[in-house]
């Protein structure tokens, strides 16, 4: 019986691929999955002696031609073998009704009042009636005898006379038996060559692209058998488009099936938006046959299974469309909430949207692995990177990543100076890479105070190995000194003088050969470009927005990932010159980028030039809001103490000690002395330094612990 039912699915697929109405072969089709075989091969009968429509084209006028009732008896006869076999295999099938209705006893088909119809012995007798073999005759030409078919063949022919057009020219392409697909679809043999089986579509098998947690094929089995068994559930339990979400691909074919077929008349046009129809063949016959009854047996609640398929289409939806796999894991993850199985569908979106969001921050079980963190110790607030100033180092813990530390001076007080001393003490002493952002000064001149930091700082020295002392204002002027009895000519200051018709190239191979002072610092920038894996990247911004300063540290992150930012000057973004306010916004935005990247991020910020005495400074003497303290884990106010206050002044190698010392006065206007008052400082103290600078050389020396004199 299956395998009839089977071979009428091929002719139907047959008939498709040749052009046959998609209509008639739908009804058809439905016929078949109710059971009605008997109806199902009247109409595949009928289907098959119809012939393709085509539009008529206009044909000439041709002379009238009678055709002879011997001629057309001998037309009849070449009628091609095929026919006849297709006939015989069509009334072969006639009789698999009973076999069907035995095998499936549970469905209506034919019944009425009680009682069923012999449908299949009527087709038969419809059948010797309407379709009797390759003599071509039927009962109506039994009927009228001789003459009415001569009288029939001669009214045909003349219909057509005078401008109308020639059916028989229309048709003349048309004339190839459709019985050729039933022979090449294997109808009437006992087996099929799956090989020669050809399929207008097929529902291809599809790698499952969900992970184990996200798949349930029982669910999807259980949505679709009830769907099949009860059409009438689709009115209030569809998947729209947009969250139709299956693993199994056969079982949502099935689903679109149900959508346009079975529950056609059921589906809101809601459902059925976005979806494609079916592909319906006998495979998909068979399972939905095999999910009728084997759902049937089985004792589900339609709601139920809905809102858990439901779901499950909106976790698979959310995974695929998610590209980080941190994101993933917790959409999966929310399947395990305790109380998974009490959400609706709009609590598990939400759920979604809650894990995108909540991923951005770092979160911990406080109460776990505390005997690690304590025994280790390897924590950011213990192995900071140290600063080169002792105290300070002690002070903050060095500078930690995922902190944010700034220095404010007064304008033209050297804070660019210190920004490079610092960044270059991170980059060359402790090997990380470092990115330097200024809003003030260009390039050049931060090339020129990076060499001269360089060439000066005692620590880079033991790294470079050369001891040597070159000002800033000598290497712009690209003066140096001559070894011992070269013969040169030298100004008064001892320098090399270039001679007037000399070009730049020509001294610096001369200088090469008479000075060691210059070799030396040729060998140090020499080492400077070295350091590739340690470098210090520079960007230079002026006009910029805040949402550009994030873009500009988060690209070098990605690209060169540099977790040591320094920022020279801290200020509003253009679009906010002058309201002090905002300082607080874009400072906000550089902490919120130290604590989700893990960076550390050092700004400089302006002093307003007031009166307030160095050591007696506050976060009222910024030159803009005193909120931008609130987001900074560190903040240091650092103003010079002028010549003519000195003697106020002494310092101590402790914070508490009984030795003081004075400050020196220098009769070199480069050299300075500096209070830094630590007004913030999340890691504890808060102490008042005093830091010695040369800025001719860029070296900061950290000398101890401020305070003023007693009162004599």
């Amino acid at each position: 019986m299956d395998n009839n039912v089977d071979k009428l699915y091929k002719v139907l697929d047959a008939f498709e691929k040749a052009g046959k109405s998609k209509t008639e072969i739908n009804k058809i089709r439905k016929l078949l999955q109710k059971g009605s075989i008997a109806q199902a091969l009247e109409k595949i009968r009928a289907l098959n002696k119809e012939k393709d429509k085509k539009e008529p084209t206009k044909r000439k006028k041709k002379k009238k031609v009678i055709v002879e009732k011997q001629e057309k008896v001998e037309d009849n006869e070449e009628e091609p073998e095929e026919q006849e076999e297709l006939e015989s295999d069509l009334e072969e099938a006639d009789g698999a009704e009973d076999d069907f209705e035995e095998f499936y006893p549970s469905f209506d088909y034919g019944r009425s009042n009680g009682k069923v119809e012999n449908l299949a012995n009527e087709e038969k007798d419809n059948g010797e009636e309407s379709f009797s073999g390759k003599e071509g005759t039927n009962s109506k030409e039994n009927s009228d005898g001789e003459n009415g078919k001569n009288a029939e063949s001669t009214d045909n022919n003349e219909k057509y006379e005078g401008d109308d057009y020639d059916e028989e020219d229309d048709y003349e392409d048309d004339d190839e038996d459709e019985d050729d697909f039933f022979e090449h679809y294997g109808w009437g043999t006992d087996e099929l060559n799956p090989k020669d089986i050809k399929y207008k579509e097929e529902v291809q098998e599809q790698v499952s692209i969900y992970p184990d947690k996200l798949k349930n094929e029982e669910l999807e089995k259980a949505y679709v058998g009830l769907l099949l068994n009860n059409p009438k559930l689709i009115v209030k339990y569809y998947i729209v488009f947009e969250e139709c979400y299956f693993d199994d691909q056969s079982l949502l074919n099935i689903y679109k099936s149900i959508l346009f077929t079975e529950g056609g008349k059921f589906t809101p046009e809601i459902a059925k938006k976005g979806f494609s129809f079916s592909v319906d063949n006998n495979q998909t016959y068979r399972q939905k046959q095999e999910l009728k009854n084997e759902i049937a047996n089985e004792t589900y609640n339609p709601e139920k299974v809905y809102l858990e398929l439901r779901k499950l289409c909106v976790l698979r939806k959310s995974y695929i469309e998610e590209p980080r796999e941190e994101i993933q894991e917790q959409i999966m993850g929310i399947r395990d909430y305790e109380l998974y199985d009490q959400m609706s569908v709009d609590e598990v979106k939400a759920a979604i949207i809650q894990v995108s969001v909540t991923q951005k921050f770092k979160q911990a079980v406080l109460s776990e692995n505390l005997t690690d963190f304590l025994e280790k110790g390897e924590n950011n607030l213990t192995n900071g990177l140290p600063l080169p100033f002792p105290i300070l180092s002690s002070v903050f813990k060095g500078i930690r990543k995922g902190e944010t530390m700034a220095f404010a001076m007064p304008s033209n007080s050297g804070k660019s100076r210190f920004t490079i001393d610092i960044s270059a003490y991170t980059a060359f002493v402790h090997k990380k890479k470092v990115l330097v952002i200024s809003n003030e000064m260009s390039e050049e001149k931060m090339k020129l105070c990076l060499i001269t930091t360089v060439l000066n700082n005692p620590e880079m020295q033991k790294l470079h190995g050369q001891k040597i002392s070159k000002t800033e204002g000598e290497l712009l002027e690209f003066k140096f000194r001559p070894n011992k009895n070269a013969n040169v000519e030298v100004d008064q200051d001892g320098f090399i003088v270039k001679q007037k018709n000399e070009t730049r190239k020509e001294f610096v191979q001369r200088l090469k050969k008479v000075s060691d002072e210059f070799n030396k610092t040729i060998a140090v920038t020499d080492w400077l470009n070295e350091q590739i894996n340690n470098s210090i990247y520079f960007i230079n911004i002026t006009d910029h927005t805040n949402d550009e300063l994030k873009k500009v540290i988060m690209n070098y992150y990605y690209k060169e990932k540099i977790e040591y930012v320094f920022y020279d000057t801290l200020k509003t973004d253009t679009a906010n010159i002058g309201n002090g306010e905002e300082i607080k916004r874009t400072a906000t935005i550089l902490s919120n980028l130290a604590q989700n990247f893990n960076m550390f991020i050092c700004s400089t910020l302006q002093l307003a030039e007031s009166t307030t005495m160095p050591i007696n400074l506050t976060v009222n003497d910024l030159a803009v809001s005193r909120t931008v303290k609130e987001v900074l884990d560190t903040l240091c106010l650092i103003k010079q103490i002028m010549r003519e206050d000195l003697d106020k002044y002494e310092y101590s190698l402790k914070e508490v000690d009984t030795k003081f010392f004075k400050l020196k006065k220098y009769d070199d206007p480069d050299e300075r002395y500096y209070a830094c008052v630590v007004d913030k400082n999340r890691a504890g103290a808060k102490p008042k330094l005093l830091f010695n600078l040369n800025l001719a050389y860029n070296r900061w020396n950290e000398l101890g612990y401020l305070k003023l004199k007693a009162k004599e």
